[in-house]
């Protein structure tokens, strides 16, 4: 639907356009706006749709309706809830992590909340958006797959190392009425959450536009320049170790998720494989160095490093039996 238009635009106007001014643009050259072009209003579209939706859901599914469904759950079940409470609510990194202290003041079992911490920031609303439109249906629901049993298991894992010493104890220490996790039920009408659910739309565009930008131009740069063997000769270098190095090269290649697809989905179109493409996605979402450089200062440094070791486990093994199957 938006596809055909864009081509039109750059093949039948523009360039008949800068050809007028003396500008002569290659195939290449005009297949890279086209590509720009075509993505940055897809991902746009898709981003501002999704979100204005999500945000009506989040109006009535609050952090402290979360936190009061999830008390009093256990290992396993409370892991599978918390897993899918991640996956459905709109919370980012940032805003996952002051809700990961609420549900520790809260009693819920350690393991749950890493369950829902590795969950929200993995699969969300800006996540399902962009990969759909991006890369498919069929990329989709292997990613939120392989994102849910890496929260729901993780958690579990983690939730039996028993490791509830390894809190800071500043953390343990705070009190409900603290004002950076004090949820006050809010009732509105359905028309005030139109409004904010468009309201929030806006400002999730503004927030990531220029991210989307930079990301589809360096996305387009690699659809148009890089030699088609580049990205294939870097894996069949690494070899066996290609995932791995997958997850070395993303974690400190920290971007928000509307950046990083597009770059990934040209790095797809140049020959990596699916299951080395996915693990990236996920080690640059999930495990970033930010993320961890907060997290330290409300966990120690030991359930930090189980924390990365079993997340970096779980995306390596996704990696390769991906690989495998496609």
């Amino acid at each position: 639907m938006i596809k055909t238009p864009v081509d039109y635009l750059i093949y039948q106007l523009l360039d008949p356009l800068f050809q007028s001014w003396g500008i002569h643009l290659s195939g290449r050259g005009l297949d890279i706006i086209d590509f720009f072009i075509y993505d940055v209003i897809k991902i746009g579209l898709l981003l501002f749709v999704i979100t204005f939706l999500v945000s009506i859901i989040k109006e009535y599914l609050t952090p402290e309706k979360i936190r009061k469904f999830l008390s009093g759950r256990k290992l396993g079940l409370g892991n599978f809830l918390a897993a899918c409470l991640g996956a459905i609510t709109p919370f980012c990194t940032c805003s996952a992590i002051p809700l990961f202290v609420g549900l520790m003041e809260a009693n819920i079992p350690l393991g749950v909340t890493f369950s829902f911490l590795i969950a929200s920031p993995l699969i969300n609303e800006v996540a399902v958006a962009l990969l759909f439109g991006l890369f498919g249906f069929k990329f989709v629901l292997v990613y939120v797959s392989a994102g849910l049993i890496a929260a729901v298991f993780g958690g579990y894992f983690i939730g039996k190392l028993k490791l509830e010493n390894q809190i800071e104890e500043k953390i343990l220490n705070l009190r409900k009425n603290s004002a950076d996790f004090s949820f006050a039920p809010q009732k509105y009408s359905f028309e005030q959450r139109v409004k904010i659910g468009l309201s929030s739309a806006r400002q999730i565009l503004k927030q990531v536009g220029l991210y989307i930008l930079i990301g589809v131009g360096i996305g387009a740069f690699i659809h148009g320049y890089v030699p088609a063997d580049f990205v294939s000769d870097i894996t069949q270098k690494a070899g066996a170790f290609a995932v791995p190095v997958a997850v070395v090269i993303g974690v400190p290649l920290y971007s928000h998720i509307a950046g990083i697809l597009p770059i990934a989905q040209a790095l797809y179109g140049k020959g990596m494989a699916i299951g080395t493409l996915m693990t990236f996605i996920m080690a640059t979402v999930g495990l970033s160095l930010p993320q961890m450089i907060i997290l330290r200062r409300l966990i120690k440094f030991k359930l930090l490093a189980v924390f990365v070791f079993t997340l970096s486990v779980f995306f390596i093994v996704f990696g390769y039996i991906f690989n495998l199957i496609f």
